[in-house]
C-alpha cells in the first residue's frame, strides 16, 4: 500500500470517528433535553403557526391588492403610499387612537396607584377587596360590558338619570362627537384592576424601615410618598405604562360595540384597529388592511423603544 493510500484511508477513518462522536453528542443532548423540547413544542407550534407565520404572510399581503376573492397581485409600496398621501380616514383614526392613549393610560395608572395605596394600608379582608377591584379587568374587555356601558351612557341611560336628580340635563354621551371618546376613556379607566395588582405587589416590596426612619426624621406622609414610594416604584410604573400603552393602541371591542362598528359619530370613536377591521372585513381590502396593521406595529415599536430609551432618566433600579 502506497503512502497516499494509507493517508486517504486514515482520513476516512478520522471522518467516520468524528461523525460517530458528533452523533453521540447529539443523541446525548437530545436524551438530556427531550422533556424540555416536548414541553416547548406546543408553544413553538403556536408561535410559528399562529404568530410568526401569519405575521409574515400579512407582511407579504401588505404589498398586494388581495381582496380575499382573487389571488393577491403584487402592487409594491402602493398601499403604504396611499395611506400616507390619500387616506384622510387614516389620519382621523390615528388622531382618535392617540387621544385615547394619551388620556386613558395616565388616568388608569393614576387611579390604579391610588387604589393600590389605599389597599396597602393593611385593610382587613384585603384578598376580597383585591378580587373585587380586579374583577373589572376580567370583564371590562368583554362584549357584554361594552353593551352595558352603552346603555349606561345613552341619552336615557343610568348616568343621565342620576344627573337629573341634581337638576343636570346630561348630553347623549355616546352619540355626541364631543363626548363619545370620553365614555371610552372612562371604560378604560374602569378596567384598572390589572395595573392595580402590580402596583400593590410593588408597594409590598418597599422596605418598611425606610418609612420608619423617615417618620423619625419628621417627614410628612406626602414627602414619604414623593421621596420613597414614588422613586422605588418607578420600575413598576414603567412596566405598567408600557403594557397599558400597547393595550390602548390595540383597543377595539369597546369602540366597535358602542359605535355599532361604524366609528361614529363623525369618526369620533374610529379607533385605528376598528378602521383596520372595516378595511379588511367591510371593504374586503385585506392587502390594504395588512399595510395598516404593519404601520401600527411600527408605531407601537417606536413608542416602546422611546419608553425604554427615556427610562434611564427616571426609572430607578436597586444596585
Amino acid at each position: 500500500m502506497t503512502n497516499a493510500m494509507r493517508t486517504s484511508a486514515g482520513a476516512v477513518t478520522v471522518e467516520r470517528y468524528q461523525g460517530v462522536r458528533a452523533d453521540g453528542r447529539l443523541r446525548r443532548l437530545w436524551n438530556a433535553n427531550a422533556p424540555g423540547y416536548l414541553f416547548l413544542l406546543p408553544w413553538l407550534i403556536g408561535f410559528f403557526g399562529l404568530t410568526l407565520g401569519p405575521a409574515l404572510i400579512s407582511l407579504y399581503l401588505s404589498f398586494t391588492d388581495f381582496d380575499m376573492l382573487r389571488a393577491p397581485g403584487w402592487v409594491g409600496a402602493a398601499n403604504y403610499v396611499r395611506i400616507a398621501t390619500a387616506d384622510p380616514k387614516f389620519a382621523s383614526a390615528m388622531s382618535v387612537t392617540l387621544t385615547y392613549v394619551v388620556l386613558s393610560v395616565p388616568f388608569k395608572l393614576t387611579f390604579a396607584l391610588l387604589v393600590a395605596l389605599a389597599l396597602n394600608r393593611g385593610l382587613r379582608g384585603l384578598p376580597i377587596y383585591r378580587a373585587i377591584f380586579y374583577l373589572p379587568s376580567l370583564l371590562g374587555g368583554s362584549v357584554a360590558i361594552a353593551v352595558l356601558w352603552r346603555q349606561l351612557f345613552a341619552s336615557d341611560g343610568l348616568v343621565n338619570a342620576a344627573l337629573s336628580h341634581f337638576g343636570i340635563v346630561g348630553p347623549s354621551w355616546i352619540s355626541h362627537p364631543s363626548y363619545s371618546i370620553y365614555t371610552l376613556v372612562a371604560l378604560s379607566v374602569w378596567q384598572f384592576g390589572s395595573p392595580m395588582i402590580i402596583f400593590l405587589a410593588g408597594l409590598r416590596q418597599i422596605p418598611q424601615d425606610m418609612y420608619e426612619a423617615a417618620s423619625l426624621d419628621g417627614a410628612s406622609k406626602f414627602r414619604q410618598f414623593y421621596k420613597i414610594t414614588l422613586p422605588l416604584l418607578t420600575p413598576v410604573i414603567f412596566f405598567n405604562a408600557v403594557v397599558q400603552t400597547i393595550d390602548a393602541f390595540k383597543a377595539f371591542t369597546p369602540a366597535f360595540i358602542i359605535s355599532g362598528g361604524t366609528g361614529g359619530p363623525i369618526n369620533s370613536t374610529l379607533f385605528y384597529t376598528l378602521y383596520l377591521y372595516q378595511e379588511a372585513f367591510g371593504n374586503f381590502r385585506m392587502g390594504y388592511a395588512s399595510a395598516l396593521a404593519w404601520i401600527l406595529v411600527v408605531i407601537i415599536a417606536i413608542f416602546t423603544a422611546f419608553s425604554f430609551l427615556t427610562s434611564r432618566y427616571w426609572v430607578h433600579y436597586d444596585d
